[in-house]
Parts: C-alpha cells; sequence; structure tokens
C-alpha cells in the first residue's frame, strides 16, 4: 500500500457535519474528449476512481453534465455503496456536444436532473448539490426557491453555486444556506479573491476549478519551477500547495484520468512551502 494519503491536507466541514479531506478529486476528466461521451479506457477510469480511498480521498466533485451522465455513472459503477466518500454533483449546464455549455435553470429542470443524478449515483439523498450556473433567462430568485424546496423534500442535504459573485452569494443566502461556492481560482487567476474571502467569513467551502494552472510561472527558472525543484516536486503539486495553504476553507478538486497523475496530485497534501515561498507566489501573479 502506497504512504501517498490526501490526509496531510487537513478537513474541512461543510455544513457543519459533512466532513471531508481537503484535497478531492474532480471526475471531469474521466469523459471524453470535450468532456462528451464516454472515456477512451473505460477500465482506466474505474482504476483512477477506485484508487482514491485508497489514498484518502473522500471528496469527489461531479455533474450531470460530464459526459453527460457517463461521470456520474462511473463513480457509481466503481465505488458504490460510498462508504465514507462524499459525491457532490451539479446541474444547471446543458450540453449539446463536445465543449458545448449551455445554461438551464428553469425550476423544473433542476429538479428532474437532481433526481437524475440520485438515480445514476444510486442513492436517495444527494449530500451535495451546486447549481452549475445561475441562468440569467431564469429568475434567480425561482433557481434558488427549487433548490431549497429539494432540500426541504429531501432530495439534496447540502446546496451550493458555481462560479458566482459575493452579491448572488448573499442573495442565495436569503433562500437556503449556501454550503460551497465552485469558481475559476488558480495560482495565474484570482478573479474571484473577494469571494474567497467572502466564503472564508462566512464558513462557506470554496472549491477552486481549474486548481493546477500556473501558466508562464511554472515555465523553466520560472517562480514556480524554482520552488518545484528546492522541493523535488512538480509544478502542480506547487500550485496544489499554494491554495490549501491559501485559506482553511479551500477544497482543491483537481481531476485526471490517470493514476499515476492522480497519486502525484495527491502527494502534494504533504507539500509544505515556506512563508517566504508562498510570499513570492502571492507577489508573483499579482
Amino acid at each position: 500500500m502506497s504512504t501517498i494519503s490526501a490526509a496531510g491536507a487537513g478537513t474541512f466541514t461543510i455544513g457543519g457535519d459533512l466532513e471531508v479531506t481537503r484535497l478531492g478529486y474532480g471526475a471531469m476528466r474521466i469523459t471524453g474528449e470535450g468532456i462528451w461521451g464516454p472515456p477512451a479506457d473505460p477500465d482506466q477510469a474505474i482504476a483512477v476512481l477506485k484508487r482514491l480511498p485508497e489514498l484518502g480521498v473522500d471528496f469527489i466533485d461531479t455533474a450531470d453534465s460530464y459526459g453527460p451522465e457517463v461521470s456520474e455513472q462511473l463513480i457509481h459503477d466503481a465505488l458504490h455503496p460510498y462508504g465514507d466518500m462524499r459525491v457532490a454533483t451539479k446541474a444547471g449546464l446543458t450540453r449539446q456536444g463536445p465543449e458545448i455549455w449551455k445554461p438551464v435553470g428553469r425550476p423544473e429542470y433542476l429538479r428532474q436532473q437532481a433526481l437524475l443524478s440520485a438515480r445514476r449515483l444510486g442513492v436517495d439523498t444527494l449530500e451535495l448539490f451546486q447549481l452549475h450556473r445561475i441562468d440569467a433567462k431564469v429568475d434567480r430568485g425561482e433557481q434558488f426557491a427549487e433548490l431549497k424546496a429539494l432540500q426541504d423534500d429531501g432530495i439534496v442535504r447540502h446546496l451550493g453555486l458555481s462560479e458566482v459573485s459575493v452579491d448572488e452569494i448573499k442573495a442565495a443566502q436569503e433562500v437556503f444556506a449556501v454550503t460551497t461556492v465552485q469558481n475559476l481560482y488558480n495560482l495565474t487567476n484570482r478573479q474571484s479573491e473577494d469571494v474567497l474571502q467572502y466564503c472564508e467569513q462566512q464558513g462557506i467551502g470554496f472549491i477552486p476549478w481549474f486548481p493546477l494552472a500556473a501558466g508562464d510561472l511554472a515555465k523553466p527558472g520560472g517562480v514556480v519551477d524554482d520552488i518545484a525543484q528546492a522541493h523535488g516536486a512538480t509544478a502542480g503539486q506547487v500550485a496544489l500547495a499554494w491554495l490549501l495553504a491559501k485559506s482553511p476553507v479551500m477544497l482543491p478538486i483537481p481531476g485526471t484520468g490517470s493514476v499515476a497523475h492522480l497519486e502525484e496530485n495527491v502527494a502534494a497534501a504533504d507539500l509544505r512551502l515556506t512563508d517566504e515561498e508562498l510570499a513570492t507566489l502571492d507577489a508573483a501573479a499579482s
């Protein structure tokens, strides 16, 4: 058994009662090209998922639109019943082909998708259900009200949002308890810095998507490359270690379709950057 473990990342409790290890797994990349259709190697995808609990990863983020449906079904096939594994899913983005994503937030659609996700995952209640996007064509209050109704009906346990502003979080909080927010955030894209700060103030889990991006900073001679070499680490591991150190509410979910890459990502849980290195990384992309 490998000594690699996500445990070094520590834990966070979503909604006050759903404890997860802070370094999770994003299950978008176990689908086909363009996040469309089945993976080229289904056995490899299953192997990646089965490796997660062995590595101490107990938080998986997926969505009905990954595939679509493919990611959720693979998670069920590999890991059901889930034991201590927590599976979060999302609805509100529809698919019309590879790399095409269109928001749909009609209340009846969101309810349908929550029920279908629960069926595919083989659960009575979705532990964390996130609105993948607020649909600008539908009154946001109606979308929030339907999420609350799903919670009241016992179909979902905790609720979250994705790609939102602080004002949108506050509007949702008037309707239900927002327990997670999933926004684009990484070393080189910090446009959601104010959202992260608000989540930290409110005790809301912040799930940064595209967490491994390091851009030009990872090029030979760049600050990420220099720090990685000093630790015998990879640029991706440095990016993840920086995120984990950034905030106690940070829940990175790096995704991959490779067992070796998964193990490399999880090893970042034990990478400790110095205060000086963290400050250098903060300054480099500001």
